[in-house]
């Protein structure tokens, strides 16, 4: 029995989790329940009210606010659209994800790890997100905001760097095509379920012959990475291609 099977059946390892959390968090958790259900993935309780992703929900819309109001401030002379830019790079699955993994939430994340499709998604970036919920509910707003400058924002996120990030690799690429005369779609290749959800594997094809695929719970996000497979294919990175 794993650690977290032990915390879920109400076992005095509920203290080895605490302090895990605590490594985590860089603070000492109040309600534990809730964090237990933060850093729960469906693929092992499938009850709304026993996994995260109500948090995840929560957890989006405060990190959105937070961003938003610490590059309104950051920026004060650039206009809505660079503002607007430059929080979906600091709030896109891909950005999240590295995060979630770099501060050790991989480590903690409770969900099946026998699930292939699972390795290939963002799980731990929508965790994050769930965590950021975990910790308004727990600690207010003000606590919150504190937390995500100083343990996600200040360590992970290099504002030099994302501003030069290219981000929207479907923009990339449909500006090749047109530039070379090519006829770019994304179709859905496969459509399935697997562990109780949906997962799409959308292709980048090009003149009819399929370039690079990628594969998400949602099309959008799996036209994404088939995208940024196909703009890594053909070399272009951040130059025009």
């Amino acid at each position: 029995m794993g650690l977290f099977d032990s915390i879920l059946k109400g076992s005095p390892e509920t203290a080895a989790f605490k302090k895990q959390l605590k490594n985590v968090l860089g603070f000492a958790p109040g309600n534990t329940e809730l964090y237990k259900t933060a850093l729960t993935h469906r693929s092992v309780r499938d009850s709304a009210a026993d996994n995260n992703e109500r948090l995840e929900y929560l957890g989006d819309a405060i990190l959105s606010g937070i961003v938003a109001d610490y590059l309104f401030k950051k920026y004060p002379y650039r206009e809505e659209g660079f503002l607007t830019e430059m929080r979906s790079k600091m709030v896109n699955r891909n950005t999240l994800n590295e995060v979630a993994i770099k501060m050790g939430l991989k480590k903690i994340v409770y969900f099946n790890k026998f699930d292939n499709s699972l390795k290939v998604s963002q799980i731990f970036g929508n965790t994050l997100e769930a965590l950021v919920g975990a910790v308004y509910l727990d600690k207010g707003y003000k606590k919150t905001r504190t937390w995500v400058l100083e343990r996600l924002i200040q360590p992970y996120m290099f504002m030099d760097d994302l501003e030069n990030l290219e981000i929207n690799h479907k923009n990339k690429l449909y500006g090749w095509a047109n530039k070379n005369g090519k006829n770019l779609e994304f179709e859905t290749l496969e459509e399935k379920f697997e562990g109780g959800r949906r997962l799409f594997t959308v292709g980048a094809v090009v003149d009819g012959q399929l370039l690079a695929q990628g594969k998400a719970y949602n099309k959008k996000d799996a036209s994404q990475i088939a995208a940024q497979a196909a703009v890594e294919k053909l070399g272009l990175g951040n130059s025009e291609g």
